[in-house]
């Protein structure tokens, strides 16, 4: 179950042909499941991300001594027979090991191919963390078995919008511009409220 589960997260990324293929997912990278399931795959998953991810470097060290000749001419049997070819043999070695141990996990070669070729170049530069578990608040219909969404990491990610805070500290010309209207409070001419007529004031 985890296996199948795994290989059609994969599957998803693959491209495919509306006339063809009826079974066009409606979200790349995502599948939707119970909570328990996807959270027991996503370690399967981003392992063999990981394995695809670290043969990167032998796939792209055997194209230097790879040859675009068609398989079976003459020019593809003398490259066949040379010291080329020897090399190149030494430098995709780990690459297929890679494929191979990756097929015995999930157990379909559709879905390894697009691991390799299509996911695993995106992740290249990232050391882990290649999926997240959301779950989700509608539960499944029939035995209200809680779901969630299993996706890869950057494709669907939530941009941040950084709010500009107002300056409040600028004062608009118009207002700078006005003439202060405010001026001092005269005395009253009522000797009571002054203070050299104030009761007890000896000065």
């Amino acid at each position: 179950m985890l296996r199948n589960l795994a290989s059609s997260m994969f599957l998803t990324e693959r491209e495919t042909d509306p006339d063809l293929d009826e079974s066009i997912p409606q979200v790349k990278g995502r599948v939707v499941t119970t909570l328990p399931k996807a959270k027991e795959v996503q370690s399967l998953v981003e392992k063999c991300i990981t394995i695809a991810r670290r043969s990167l470097h032998s796939q792209r060290r055997a194209e230097a001594f790879a040859t675009d000749a068609e398989p079976h001419s003459d020019k593809w049997r003398q490259w066949r027979n040379s010291d080329q070819w020897q090399q190149w043999n030494q430098a995709i070695a780990p690459a297929v090991a890679a494929r191979r141990r990756v097929l015995k996990m999930i157990g379909d070669k559709q879905a390894v191919q697009v691991l390799f070729e299509e996911i695993a170049p995106r992740f290249e530069e990232r050391d882990g963390g290649y999926t997240r578990v959301l779950r989700l608040a509608k539960p499944r219909l029939g035995d209200a078995g809680p779901r969630a969404v299993l996706e890869f990491v950057g494709v669907h990610d939530r941009v941040k919008a950084v709010s500009q805070r107002p300056a409040f500290d600028e004062v608009p010309e118009d207002e700078s511009s006005e003439p202060d209207t405010q001026t001092e409070a005269e005395p009253s001419g009522d000797p009571a409220v002054t203070d050299e007529a104030a009761p007890g004031n000896t000065e």
